[in-house]
């Protein structure tokens, strides 16, 4: 199967975009990964309930992950043609370069984050060959705290035991895809935009095997000003499932 990562209309994006400021905060580069396993009841994901006191996606239901940080560019323990395969994935997103080496260190950066996120917050250690970029979105240029964000899908091994370790969340657990989109539905959780997308698409994909399969064309994701709002404004007046 084929799938181009995007781009994808945020449900509510057709309403009129509010003015966005002048000086748009800068969208600092983040990693996060879909845990994914096959259940009794379909795929399943490893996800974060987080704490309602967090200044970004306060009380939302997310993947692993995180911002890139400055330890992220260097000391790698993967080869450089994992990175490599990376880049080329990555090619029509913000850190490719004309330069291939710049494009090369700008990916590799990007996957150090990500493992290393999923070794904390998940205790998990992953293998980077283990990890397939998966899609890329960008927080609105209205928002006050804005990420560029590139998300990446992993299916563990099945005796890996990923595990609750970040104080940004309550809880962490494996969840079905289907459970989490029924209860976001009726009310009972929160997900952000690039959550709700990607859980769709996971659900519709059915297995591990199959996304694992689907090839991907990779086209960030870039929301405009106003389409948060509206997402939640419309999921707020959306009827819940009977």
């Amino acid at each position: 199967m084929a799938d181009n990562g995007g781009p994808i209309s945020v449900p509510g994006s057709g309403a009129a975009p509010m003015e966005a400021p002048s000086e748009a905060p800068e969208a600092r580069l983040a990693a996060s990964v879909i845990l994914l396993r096959d259940g009794s009841d379909g795929p399943e994901v490893f996800v974060q309930h987080r704490v309602s006191t967090m200044d970004f996606a306060a009380g939302m239901v997310v993947f692993p992950g995180g911002r890139v940080d400055a330890v992220d560019g260097s000391g790698w323990n993967f080869p450089d043609d994992v990175a490599r395969r990376h880049a080329q994935a990555w090619r029509r997103c913000s850190i490719a370069a004309e330069s291939a080496a710049a494009s090369l260190h700008n990916a590799g950066r990007v996957l150090a984050a990500a493992l290393r996120e999923v070794q904390e917050e998940a205790g998990l250690e992953l293998d980077a060959g283990s990890l397939r970029p998966w899609a890329n979105w960008v927080t609105p240029e209205d928002q006050p705290k804005r990420f560029d964000t590139y998300f990446y899908l992993a299916v563990p091994a099945p005796e890996a035991e990923a595990s609750h370790q970040t104080t940004e969340a309550w809880q962490s657990l494996w969840m079905p895809v289907r459970g989490i989109l029924e209860a976001e539905a009726a009310g009972a959780l929160k997900l952000m935009p690039p959550t709700l997308v990607l859980l769709e698409e996971l659900l519709r994909l059915g297995s591990t095997g199959v996304a694992l399969e689907t090839e991907r064309d990779i086209v960030p994701v870039r929301p405009e000003p106003g389409a948060l709002k509206a997402f939640f404004e419309r999921r707020r007046q959306s009827p819940a499932p009977e």
